[in-house]
């Protein structure tokens, strides 16, 4: 993994040695070639040691591009969106390794709606990038530098104007935060307080610091869920560093997980609109996500895996929810990005509107058993292998939107290859354990004939 791994939505390295400061100006650079000239990037960082370091780089690679910089410091990705809209800048540049151990960091990037490029605009980066197709300006017309001197009251009230203030108030909840030293208190603490929460906070210092490893999965949370128990929590919030992420932990101390929180608040959303319309959710999300919707009288429609996917398809569809399993909930009325804060806030609504502790929200939901593994296969040999499985699974409906997903009334399984290793990664989810993991199982043996 010590490669630069580049996608149509950015990049991310280990410090030092893939990702450099070199390779950060570079890249940037590709970026600004095709944007606007005079405009303006919203620039962030997620919270990592080496955040502002890549954050100065960015910054004067920008600006002699001849774009303005409104730099906002330590902030959550979601809230970067937000901030682009709101300041009607041309794009945005995150600093973030998302989930990744602390050797790495990482560049994502928005455009001028908010959002994640989309793949088309991605390619073009990629190219610029491959290319050194640069745009630097004369010394007239330098970009200035602008520190932003708030940056939370737009995207806290966005999520506010989607729940029931007054009401999850008046339950004074008692709730830990997790940010693990990520960006995630910079908004999570002020948000929870205005929805009058007795608030305990874990690493809120946006200082990369990790208290645990950074990806929010119940063993690294186990610690957190002790101590949530001793603390006599109603709802542990558990964000990964750059915030669009958001793993639960109910009142007992059992890690729910990220799979629940795109779930619950979907189920909430369904149930407390008017308007049901389509949810879009990507392939590898649960199979809760489809019952809900049709309890609801909603339709569910499938993505491709990644974000920029989820929300190309939600835009096309104008859906009115979406979101991936792994914990991040996109609600349009906020912004077409994972948002820990919208699930963290819809969450405490469903809580205190339905009068239900954390476990029985997750309890009344419809129970899958999630599996994933990962197998070694030659690049030569993954069309040979989907071959196989379709085959071998014939009495399953076949899609092939990403890798190949298998479908049975009650369970799935879908297998990707990786970008970047020789691998493919599968999921499967059926009503027990034990089918899943044979699912994967079958996979594994059909990989290796």
């Amino acid at each position: 993994m010590a490669q630069l791994i580049i996608s149509v939505s950015g990049l991310r390295g280990i410090v030092g040695e893939s990702l450099t400061p070199l390779v950060a100006a570079q890249y940037t650079a590709a970026f600004a070639a095709g944007l606007p000239v005079k405009g303006s990037v919203v620039l962030t960082r997620d919270g990592r040691a080496t955040g502002s370091l890549f954050a100065q780089t960015i910054a004067s690679t920008l600006q002699a591009s001849g774009l303005d910089v409104l730099y906002g410091d330590a902030a959550a990705t979601p809230t970067t969106g937000v901030l682009v809209r709101e300041h009607q800048a041309c794009a945005g540049i995150q600093i973030s390794a998302s989930h990744n151990p602390p050797p790495y960091n990482g560049i994502k990037l928005f455009g001028a709606d908010g959002r994640v490029i989309p793949a088309a605009a991605g390619e073009r980066v990629i190219e610029h990038y491959h290319a050194r197709n640069v745009r630097w300006v004369a010394h007239d017309q330098i970009g200035r530098f602008h520190p932003l001197s708030d940056t939370t009251s737009a995207h806290l009230a966005k999520v506010l104007a989607t729940v029931d203030v007054a009401t999850i108030r008046r339950r004074k909840f008692r709730v830990v935060l997790d940010s693990n030293h990520g960006a995630g208190a910079v908004l999570g603490e002020r948000l929870l307080r205005e929805l009058g929460c007795d608030v305990t906070l874990l690493g809120p210092s946006p200082d990369g610091l990790f208290e645990h490893p950074p990806e929010p999965t119940a063993d690294n949370l186990r610690s957190t869920a002790e101590r949530a128990v001793k603390l006599a929590a109603d709802a542990v919030f558990c964000q990964d560093p750059d915030a669009d992420r958001l793993a639960l932990i109910d009142e007992n101390g059992h890690y729910i997980g990220e799979e629940f929180t795109v779930a619950i608040v979907l189920d909430h959303r369904l149930a407390t609109s008017k308007q049901q319309g389509i949810v879009v959710t990507n392939c590898s999300t649960s199979r809760m996500a489809a019952d809900i919707c049709q309890s609801h009288g909603s339709r569910l429609v499938l993505s491709a895996v990644g974000e920029a996917n989820v929300t190309d398809r939600m835009l096309l569809d104008q859906a009115v929810y979406g979101g991936e399993g792994n914990g991040g909930p996109i609600d349009p009325r906020v912004g077409y990005v994972r948002d820990s804060f919208v699930g963290m806030a819809q969450v405490l609504d469903c809580m205190a509107r339905l009068n239900l502790p954390l476990s029985q929200l997750a309890a009344r939901l419809p129970q899958y058993a999630i599996h994933k593994t990962t197998i070694a296969i030659g690049r030569d040999r993954i069309a040979g292998l989907l071959n196989r499985l379709r085959d071998h699974f014939a009495d399953a409906t076949p899609s092939n939107l990403d890798g190949l997903r298998l479908d049975w009334p009650d369970s799935w399984l879908l297998v990707r290859a990786s970008n970047t290793e020789p691998i493919v990664r599968a999921v499967a989810e059926a009503k027990s354990a034990d089918r899943a993991r044979e699912l994967c199982a079958a996979t594994a043996r059909l990989a290796a004939e």
